[in-house]
């Protein structure tokens, strides 16, 4: 056992090359896991500020001078972060505590359909058991209720952490932006001088994330501004949360999706019943979504993130049980990159070739046995 673990040792970490990367992977998540939370806005103002770095190279590449470049995007920044902060948060907070309102008689109008059930399916479903189901629903919506009541009570110090982070996270970005060079420098000194394959999977994750995300920035607004109008012109309540809502699935392919669903089935049904309405609200949505799956998404990004869809579940599963819906949230750029890293890693024949290369050198290098020279050369 202890020469096949010896043996697959040297096999995968005989090269340097991927001891450095393995150890950069190790650091990396460490960092996250052990201290995510203390420099979440360190973590949040360096992925803001890689985002935006994009838009600035952009209007450097097109002869903009990098200041004149940064202070535009910048203060594009800061202008979205505003109207996020004054417009869309209050209008979103508005329609779900409206919601929260009409939530009792939604329950109640659902028990009223509920208790229909047994008279028309008795095989199915008895008085008893309904009751029951109706008890588990009352004691999730109460411990829903009283999860909401603490989130109310702890919202002194949600306030004031957000108010930090809307300082903070701004000036970090900005500084990012504005000394990148100087910071890159000042890592560069405590990497090695040879790491050719940390380059390798740095230039195909940068390259494909960078196109991921300019990608899923357009596809979020297209879907939701399409939202957004479909469910006006039919009328649906709480327009703008649920195609806000709709908007940020598409974040997470085929499980997003799938989740909003409920919520908009869910108003519709308490808005107009079984009634036609009901059926187009849903069959718009659908359209909706085949057309994003299957027009909108392949013409954004083609072959840019090729992930199959077991592939974007297990990544969903695995990095938000790790960090949440910060994981959910960057559970593709970060399956992507264990697939660059996978891509990259050496094979087996190239293992084999790097130890064979390593044998050769070694005995190229090492003395003549004298044991085994001829006797004539020895006299």
């Amino acid at each position: 056992m202890i020469e096949y673990l010896r043996n697959w040792y040297r096999r995968h970490f005989s090269d340097p090359q991927v001891a450095i990367l393995t150890l950069f992977l190790i650091l990396g998540f460490a960092l996250v896991l052990l201290a995510g939370s203390i420099l979440a806005p360190v973590l949040a103002g360096i992925v803001i500020a890689y985002l935006l770095d994009g838009a600035v190279e952009g209007l450097c590449r097109n002869r903009v001078p990098r200041r004149v470049a940064l202070a535009i995007v910048f203060m594009a920044f800061v202008a979205i972060l505003l109207l996020v902060m004054f417009l869309l948060i209050p209008l979103l907070l508005q329609q779900i505590t409206q919601f929260f309102r009409e939530l009792p008689g939604m329950i109640a109008k659902g028990q009223e359909a509920l208790m229909q059930l047994p008279e028309h399916y008795p095989d199915f479903i008895s008085e008893q058991q309904l009751q029951q189901l109706i008890g588990e629903i009352r004691a999730n919506l109460l411990s829903m209720g009283h999860y909401v009541v603490s989130l109310s009570l702890s919202s002194v110090t949600g306030v004031i952490t957000i108010m930090v982070y809307l300082i903070l996270v701004p000036l970090l970005v900005f500084f990012f932006l504005k000394d990148k060079r100087r910071i890159l420098v000042w890592l560069k000194q405590f990497l090695p001088e040879r790491r050719d394959l940390v380059t390798q999977v740095w230039y195909e994750v940068n390259l494909k994330i960078g196109r991921y995300v300019r990608g899923k920035v357009i596809e979020i607004l297209i879907v939701w501004l399409v939202s957004y109008v479909t469910f006006a012109i039919f009328g649906l309540n709480y327009t703008m949360l649920l195609s806000y809502m709709v908007g940020l699935s598409v974040i997470v392919p085929i499980v997003g999706a799938a989740v909003v669903t409920i919520p908009i089935a869910f108003i519709a049904y308490f808005q107009w019943g079984l009634e036609a309405q009901f059926a187009y609200v849903m069959l718009a949505y659908a359209i909706i979504q085949f057309l994003d799956s299957n027009v909108l998404g392949p013409l954004l990004f083609s072959e840019v993130v090729n992930l199959h869809p077991i592939a974007i579940i297990v990544a969903v599963l695995v990095f938000g049980g790790i960090w949440g819906v910060w994981g959910v949230f960057f559970s593709i750029p970060l399956a992507t990159l264990v697939h660059a890293v996978i891509n990259a890693w050496p094979t087996r024949r190239e293992s084999h070739a790097h130890l064979e290369g390593q044998t050769q050198a070694t005995a190229a290098s090492a003395p003549p046995d004298e044991s085994e020279t001829p006797r004539d050369a020895r006299k």
